[in-house]
């Protein structure tokens, strides 16, 4: 059964805009929703970003059962213990529904820019798992230190990228590995070596409703999103089901789709009436 997630990163956009998306996706039968974590918009840095578990917290209390969590939170912003807190105290406040993604971060200029660190690779993934490792000490009553409360359903674990460092990070603890939109030509190759974890997939949307001129969503959709490559896919909802279940078909179980018009809520609507409701659950 696919679970359809939306990737919602929290850039130009009022908390109104995002709690609205949240709503409306909500509403269309997405499963969903996670955020990004930095402390400057990726590419943007002028541009307004709201903070990851901040945003988070605020999504939660306002929608019902969208589960929330994040593509990925950076180890290096946050204490293991300090995390494990968070975690557990949204996960039980949402009754459930908080999921921990976490990743060695993404953009090591920003980790040296704000004065975190400057770790090399291979020591963030050290780091990385040594979080990993004390999140589980920290949540069980039999290891010292001990950090209560303790979660109460296990929160699930999800890792995303290529690396074989992450592969193998993946592979031991993960709940959810995810792909990243820009390898998506890869999901055969790298599922395989992630073991029992459950396999996701990023992917850029152009969603072509019904009535919109094809030519303008996919030109608009390229030149913001074309450095993509086949990680950005142009299509109406027809294409889009046979694309999500060639997808399925290869192995990934959930979708985080992440749209090229910054999730329109009128987009998300008539992607969960004419995709979502009509996928082959």
């Amino acid at each position: 059964m696919a679970e359809w997630f939306l990737f919602l990163p929290q850039i130009r956009m009022s908390t109104t805009d995002v709690v609205d998306r949240a709503l409306a996706a909500e509403d269309a039968g997405f499963d969903g929703i996670a955020f990004i974590d930095h402390l400057v918009a990726p590419g943007a840095p002028a541009q307004p970003l709201w903070e990851a578990m901040t945003i988070a917290t605020w999504v939660a209390a306002r929608t019902r059962r969208l589960r929330i969590g994040h593509l990925v939170l950076c180890d290096a912003f946050r204490h293991p213990a300090l995390l494990a807190k968070q975690a557990v105290t949204l996960q039980e406040a949402t009754g459930g529904r908080f999921e921990l993604g976490l990743g060695s971060g993404s953009v090591p200029a920003e980790l040296v820019q704000f004065g975190i660190t400057e770790a090399i690779a291979a020591q963030r993934h050290t780091r990385m798992k040594q979080t990993i490792d004390l999140l589980a000490g920290y949540w069980d009553p039999a290891s010292e230190p001990e950090l209560p409360p303790h979660p109460s359903v296990p929160i699930p674990l999800v890792i995303g990228g290529t690396g074989p460092r992450i592969l193998d990070l993946a592979r031991e603890h993960a709940t959810w590995w995810n792909l990243p939109a820009t390898h998506l030509d890869r999901l055969t190759e790298l599922a395989g070596r992630v073991g029992p974890a459950r396999v996701s997939i990023q992917q850029m949307v152009a969603f072509i409703a019904p009535g919109a001129d094809e030519n303008s969503v996919r030109e608009r959709a390229e030149r913001r999103f074309g450095y993509l490559g086949g990680g950005l896919v142009c299509a109406d909802a027809e294409r889009l089901r046979a694309h999500f279940t060639e997808l399925a078909d290869r192995g990934a179980e959930r979708f985080y789709v992440w749209f090229a018009d910054f999730a329109d809520p009128k987009t998300l609507t008539a992607f969960g009436d004419s995709v979502i409701t009509g996928f082959p659950r």
